[in-house]
């Protein structure tokens, strides 16, 4: 038998810590029980999903011990808990193995997807520039337009500051992260810097203290300090699809602190729980949502952050070659 470990695993920069739990047997049952159990003790959103959708979690034992009872392959036991964690409806949980990553994306696959790479490529040509993650081109008129698709790649001060100065001249910005599912979350907070003018309260998190579903600390703020470096001190709008998850969220989260910013789209896909991560008795990887976090009014985020303006693709633009996310920001940055 081995022993279950969770691993705290939130930031690079803060240290891992580990706790030690009961020992189960390396069966197919005590394996799904290890699992669990260590969801039952550490996942920080029970009372808010029991209220939304009404999860039970104990009903989501009852109904899938009975699943993992008998001579189980790896594939099977890995179908049951993979059906077990999607309960819990979080594209932050996931089960991994050697053949498979169990993952839950209904935050996303079951929305439209308000993208398109072709219609992208229409607005940016061949001749935008690449700064680090961030694509970018000044529009015919002079609206600056920037792509960033992901947080997982360091975005460089010196790239920032060079895309500041270019769009320098510009009457407004436009930051496109639809289709951003996260990432490093220093890198979402290193962008929102740039649009930050003053010491803000961006939020709050908090921390588990104990094994029941509702033993946290008390809310902590969180504040985001200007950069810096150069900002940006006009009107920006944000584009947001059901992509937009995890860090990106947060970013969403971020920027509506700015009274110099409007977000157009799509609700964002969620995701505001930091994970840990945690091993099974047959070695498997469990990755969980552990510290919850709100936006500056004390309201959930896990579900997505609504856009101040709900706008979709439409057809008829797609037919035209025109994004009408893109277009609508286009006349919200000139009026």
């Amino acid at each position: 038998m081995k022993k279950l470990i969770v691993i705290l695993a939130l930031l690079p920069l803060l240290a891992t810590s580990c706790v030690n739990e009961d020992e189960f047997p390396d069966s197919p049952q005590g394996n799904l029980e290890a699992l669990w159990k260590v969801i039952d003790e550490h996942y920080c959103f029970f009372d808010y999903k029991q209220h939304v959708y009404g999860l039970d979690w104990q009903q989501a034992y009852n109904i899938y011990n009975v699943r993992a009872r008998g001579n189980l392959s790896d594939y099977q036991l890995f179908e049951v808990c993979t059906d077990m964690l999607s309960e819990l409806r979080d594209g932050h949980v996931n089960l991994y193995t050697a053949f498979d990553n169990g993952r839950y994306w209904h935050w996303h696959e079951d929305y439209p997807t308000n993208f398109s790479d072709t219609l992208q490529r229409r607005y940016l040509g061949t001749d935008y520039r690449i700064a680090g993650s961030l694509r970018y081109k000044i529009l015919d008129d002079n609206i600056g337009y920037a792509y960033c698709g992901s947080f997982n790649s360091p975005i460089g001060e010196g790239n920032l500051d060079e895309v500041m100065k270019y769009f320098a001249f510009c009457n407004g910005l436009i930051l496109d992260i639809r289709g951003n599912g996260g990432g490093d979350l220093t890198n979402a907070e290193k962008l929102a810097a740039r649009f930050c003018q003053e010491k803000t309260l961006v939020g709050y998190i908090q921390h588990k203290t104990g094994k029941g579903h509702n033993d946290f600390s008390e809310m902590e703020p969180q504040y985001l300090e200007p950069s810096a470096n150069l900002r940006w001190p006009k009107n920006v709008v944000v584009l947001t699809n059901r992509e937009v998850y995890s860090a990106a969220n947060d970013f969403v989260k971020c920027m509506k602190c700015f009274t110099t910013v409007k977000t157009v789209g799509d609700q964002t896909g969620g995701g505001s729980g930091l994970p840990f991560t945690s091993s099974l008795p047959n070695g498997w990887t469990v990755r969980f949502s552990a510290c919850p976090t709100y936006d500056r009014n004390r309201q959930q985020i896990e579900f997505g952050i609504a856009p101040d303006y709900e706008v979709q693709l439409t057809d008829d633009d797609f037919r035209q070659g025109r994004d009408t996310m893109i277009e609508f920001a286009r006349k919200l940055l000139v009026e």
